[in-house]
């Protein structure tokens, strides 16, 4: 069963949710494969179909990520901020206050996440070309979009993190991916949501990001 959402709404109000998870209540499996089958209709260039997506929901497996996730979450706060992130950060205060606020929430609570979805893509950019780099992320993020998409639309809630990145290759290991082949593009704790009401987000206004024929 899905939610009663039009597609304008379903594109506005999937979140990225790090507090309203419900930590209590499994989610099916068919449910997690009903998203999958529908990310996997996703565009891929070339069809190359390079995609995967590794489904944790074993408990002693999730502690064993969930301590990964937090010491990696520490090793990515180094990364810098430019002076125009800072100021669009602070178009909305109190937004970037309650991510970051999430953010802690969910490093503090992430081994109780019923479910972790790590999506990955055949080929490695370590030093790639542009080129390459964006004909293999190409390939992943539109499927792990629609992902989130039809999580949201049965209920679920998620949020793309890049907490595989700074101990990508210790993650790898303990999914027995081969790290020198295939490249882990996110981390994704996945659960039901604490209420289905969430609105459209606060943004930077359209005339300061949409251009017309030139910058």
């Amino acid at each position: 069963m899905t939610l009663d959402l039009t597609p304008d709404q379903l594109l506005s109000t999937t979140r990225a949710v790090r507090k309203r998870l419900d930590f209590d209540r499994p989610v099916p499996r068919e449910l997690i494969e009903e998203c999958v089958d529908l990310a996997t209709q996703a565009p891929t260039g070339r069809n190359r179909q390079r995609w995967h997506f590794l489904v944790v929901t074993d408990a002693r497996r999730r502690r064993v990520l969930a301590d990964i996730f937090r010491r990696s979450l520490v090793l990515g706060e180094a990364a810098p901020l430019t002076a125009r992130d800072r100021e669009r950060m602070q178009v909305d205060p109190e937004s970037t206050a309650r991510v970051f606020d999430g953010l802690r929430y969910l490093a503090d609570n992430i081994h109780r996440v019923p479910a972790f979805v790590i999506p990955a893509v055949e080929g490695r950019t370590d030093r790639a070309s542009v080129e390459i780099q964006a004909g293999t992320w190409g390939s992943i993020l539109p499927a792990v979009w629609s992902f989130m998409l039809a999580a949201r639309a049965r209920g679920l809630g998620t949020v793309w993190t890049t907490a595989q990145a700074p101990l990508e290759r210790e993650l790898a290991a303990a999914l027995d991916v081969p790290y020198d082949e295939v490249m882990l593009a996110a981390f994704l704790p996945l659960a039901y949501t604490i209420g289905t009401d969430f609105r459209p987000a606060v943004r930077v206004p359209r005339a300061e990001t949409l251009h017309w024929q030139r910058w």
